[in-house]
Formats: C-alpha cells, structure tokens, sequence
C-alpha cells in the first residue's frame, strides 16, 4: 500500500537515535541491570500538592470538554509567569496551551512555515526537530557550534547562513543535548539579525528554570521582538511532570489563533484535571522545585569531577540541563560504538552524540536522571569502559 511522502520526511536519524534506548529496556525486562540514562526524564515525583489538584478536578467531574486555548485561568498564570521572569508584557490572548512543548514546537512550525522556507536551528540540536521540520516540508540549515567552546553558538555563524529563504530561526536555552545557554549579549546580536532580515525566532525555553550558571533570558523580552517571537515553555523539566503533557506556546495574538484553529483540527483542547493541576504548579509555594534544581545541580558537578582527566574521556561541563556531553574520541571509537558497547558490556544507557547532529560527533550524553548513589556507579563504568579500549588500568 501507498503511504504519503510526509512519512519519510519524519523519519531519519532523530528517530533512529532512540534505538539504543529501546534496546536497553529490552535488556532490564531481561533483568538485565541497566543504569538508564538515555532519556531526559526527571526521576523525582510530581510535587504532591499537584497531582492533589487533579485527584480533586476529577472528583469534581471535570472530564468534560476543555477551553481549546486552555483555562483562563492557567493562561493568565502563565502570562504572570513570564512577565514576572523576563519583565514582558503578557496578556491571556497571547497564549495558547498545549499538550507538551513537543506539540508546541510542531504546531508553531506548521503555523509558521511553508515547503521550502529555510530554518536555522543551533546544532547539536534535539533529535525531534529534524521531525517536526521534516513533516512541514521545511529545509533545516543547522548552525554548527563546537564543543572546545562550550557549544555556545556564534551570531555570526548565524548571520553567514541566512538566505533570502531564510524564514526562522530555532534556539533551545539551555540547549538540549549540550546544556549551553546563551547570554544576554548573544541574544541581542541574535534579535539584530531577525529583525534586520525579518525573521521568526523560535525560542524553546524547556530548561530555562535548570540553569546553573548565569541568568536566564527570554529573547521575547528584547525592544522589537516580542511580535516575532513564539515562546514555548513546559512544566515537564521544571515540575517532574513529563508524563502530564502540558506545555504552552507565547506569542503574537495573530500567532494565537492560528493555533488555536489548528488545535481545533488535532485536539480540542488539553484535559482540564491536567490544566488545574498545572495551575496549582505556577501558583503554589512548591518548596520541592528548589530542592530538584539543586539536586540537578549537584548531579551535574558529580559527573564532570568523576570523568574529568580519566583516559579517553572530556566531559563539557554544561550550563544547565539534564545532560551532559562527554566527548569519547580519544578512546578510539566513535559515539554510537562506544555507547553500544558500554550498553552491552557495562549496562549503562547514553544516547551517542551524532543523532543530534555532526557538532557532537564523538561525544555521548549522559543524563541527570538517577541519584547520585547510581550516578557515581555509572560513571564507573563509563570509567571502565574507556580504560578497557584503551587497555590502561582503573585505579
């Protein structure tokens, strides 16, 4: 049977990159021990207060029909939110929510993007944008970035690639894979450039409450950026609630309700337990948030002193985030290899750094997403294995 041409255009290398992922949780159904940190997905409970506001919703009989824009009350908590953090102006119609940051970045894309217009998006990227761009028939121009600078990217790299088919640019601080975030004088040159050549920015924002070093700032605040800016934000990262799908777009009101017609078309709305849930995490005095943060942070440090000068392996010490990217080549093998057979031989699951893009060749990314107690055992392994290849001994 025929299938249409959108199937190949998201599928590829981003899709294939789960591989490694799947085959370790073959292995621990086997029984196998697999330390997994493969996927971004926080390892703590959701704050109990919210997932009370859902037991309570649904109690109350809200399994009904939701606003398709989302709650007015959880769209003006976000609105609160993002002026509170980044000083711009917000109001309700300008928002628009959605089930996850994954649907919102596809949804803006396919609101703002026609066959053929070009995309520049920082590369190492996430391995779903490929995906996402791929179904709106839209070209990504990747900007490399280089892991000796921390992968932090250069506005001139991105002003060489902009064509007159240039219509947008993606940017996610702190990056996924790397953890790069980018500072407040980088972001400037970036809004120089979109609105000089009268650019989209889509700026995701999903780690932007994990950062560790410097201050967060959100582009959409910048003088003549705010109408040309989709940010996109969740709480998965944040509140350990990765599971709940709940994520939002900020925008244009035009821009809103473009999506909102094409939410009408995929959605008709997100649960509304799940929206009053998600209101009492913006609202509450949640204390747990601080304690994960600094958890995260401490995980992060862990990592890069326990492989920092072991043969064959240079940690980047990353900004924020749940990962960190650890470059392998000195042992002699590539990414995928070296993350095949510390999988196989040493139970231990990382993504390789090819599935997002050629920037992090040889390198593998690990994430934050055990205790420190397995933590430490994983880096042990890691340890192991690079000593193995390159037949040294582990002290």
């Amino acid at each position: 049977m025929r299938y249409s041409a959108l199937t190949q255009r998201i599928a590829g290398e981003g899709a294939a990159a789960w591989r490694i992922h799947y085959r370790a949780i073959e292995l621990i159904g086997q029984g196998v021990d697999v330390l997994l940190l493969s996927v971004g997905d926080p390892d703590f409970d959701t704050p109990a207060p919210i997932v009370q506001a859902a037991i309570d919703s649904l109690r109350a009989g809200d399994t009904h029909y939701s606003d398709t824009r989302g709650r007015p009350g959880l769209r003006a908590a976000i609105a609160r939110r993002q002026q509170q953090r980044s000083g711009q102006a917000v109001g309700i119609d300008q928002v628009l929510v959605l089930p996850g940051a994954q649907c919102a970045v596809y949804a803006v894309a396919r609101c703002l993007l026609d066959p053929g217009d070009e995309v520049l998006v920082a590369e190492p990227m996430y391995v779903t944008y490929e995906g996402v761009f791929g179904a709106c028939a839209a070209t990504v121009v990747p900007v490399p970035v280089r892991s000796a600078n921390g992968f932090h990217i250069d506005p001139a790299d991105v002003a060489a690639r902009i064509t007159g088919n240039t219509r947008a640019l993606l940017l996610n601080s702190p990056n996924n894979p790397s953890g790069a975030s980018l500072s407040l004088a980088t972001w400037q040159a970036l809004a120089h450039l979109c609105i000089a050549h009268d650019l989209w920015l889509i700026s995701d924002e999903v780690y932007s409450d994990l950062l560790y070093e410097g201050e967060h700032v959100s582009p959409a605040s910048l003088p003549g950026m705010a109408g040309r800016t989709a940010t996109i934000n969740s709480l998965s990262k944040s509140h350990a609630m990765s599971g709940w799908r709940l994520g939002w777009v900020i925008g244009p009101p035009a821009l809103a309700a473009h999506l909102e017609h094409l939410s009408l078309c995929m959605l008709f709305g997100t649960p509304e337990f799940v929206q009053k849930a998600a209101q009492v995490a913006l609202e509450a005095d949640l204390p747990e948030l601080g304690r994960m943060h600094e958890e995260y942070r401490q995980r992060r440090d862990l990592v890069c002193a326990a492989l920092l000068g072991c043969p064959g392996l240079n940690p980047v010490k990353p900004d924020g985030g749940l990962f960190v990217m650890v470059d392998v080549r000195a042992t002699g093998l590539g990414a995928q290899a070296f993350a095949e057979r510390l999988l196989e031989d040493h139970g231990v699951a990382v993504l390789a750094g090819e599935a997002f893009g050629p920037s992090a060749a040889g390198h593998i990314r690990i994430g934050l997403v055990v205790d420190q107690a397995r933590l430490a055992e994983a880096c042990r392994r890691i340890t192991r294995c690079a000593a193995q290849l390159l037949a040294v001994p582990v002290s």
